[in-house]
């Protein structure tokens, strides 16, 4: 994939304020506001090969939010279980590869809130638009649950729950906007956490469109 000199420069500006959410959980309000331009680019590209899908959970319903990767491995989930594959059902191809930026602001993003020695090999890309949402959920297919998730919005707002180590527990609503990361890890690592439906908007660099990149060590 190719980038402008303005693209490039964009990928490395510094990040904005780091707001504690608890221990181990930090915002960092606008640490990708100045790459995001960047990292549409590089979505639109990865999109091109391993396009965004609408998925089945184990119980057979379908996800509003629509997804796809990048990596050494993308998680997936159908009628047989979630779980991470090395190679996109869609297409029988490996996963394109992260893009360099991803790799920088994922490792960049997990030190400023911590976690030194973060190595992402995979990335998990949601596509929300109006009206759609992510039910509260912990992310426990990893096999490694000692590294941080890094969790990066693009376009427009939301609102992020973040919850407690109990479903039923109220969480906490958080309101983010395009270019801010959460990460968390530690004790909350296995946390319950989801996204409020999406409201109507317009983003300039997405238009009527979220998305979430979300950094893992899968393997």
């Amino acid at each position: 994939m190719s980038f402008g000199l303005g693209d490039l420069l964009s990928c490395l500006e510094p990040a904005q304020a780091i707001e504690p959410i608890a221990a181990g959980a930090v915002l960092l309000r606008g640490f990708a506001r100045e790459r995001a331009r960047c990292l549409v680019a590089a979505i639109d590209e990865i999109a091109r090969s391993a396009p965004f899908r609408n998925m089945v959970t184990p119980g057979g319903f379908r996800m509003s939010v629509a997804m796809t990767n990048c990596g050494r491995a993308g998680w997936v989930t159908d009628r047989t279980g979630y779980r991470y594959e090395p190679a996109d059902p869609m297409t029988g191809r490996p996963w394109p590869p992260m893009p360099r930026p991803f790799r920088r602001l994922a490792l960049e993003a997990a030190a400023a809130a911590g976690y030194t020695g973060f190595g992402p090999d995979a990335c998990l890309m949601n596509l929300y638009e109006p009206g759609t949402r992510l039910s509260l959920h912990r992310d426990e297919n990893e096999r490694d649950l000692t590294a941080p998730i890094v969790s990066v919005s693009l376009g427009l707002p939301a609102v992020f729950l973040f919850g407690s180590h109990n479903r039923g527990g109220r969480p906490r609503r958080i309101g983010l906007e395009s270019g801010d990361v959460v990460v968390w890890g530690g004790p909350l690592r296995l946390v319950y956490h989801g996204v409020a439906p999406l409201a109507e908007g317009e983003h300039p660099l997405t238009g009527r469109r979220r998305i979430n990149l979300t950094f893992r060590k899968a393997l």
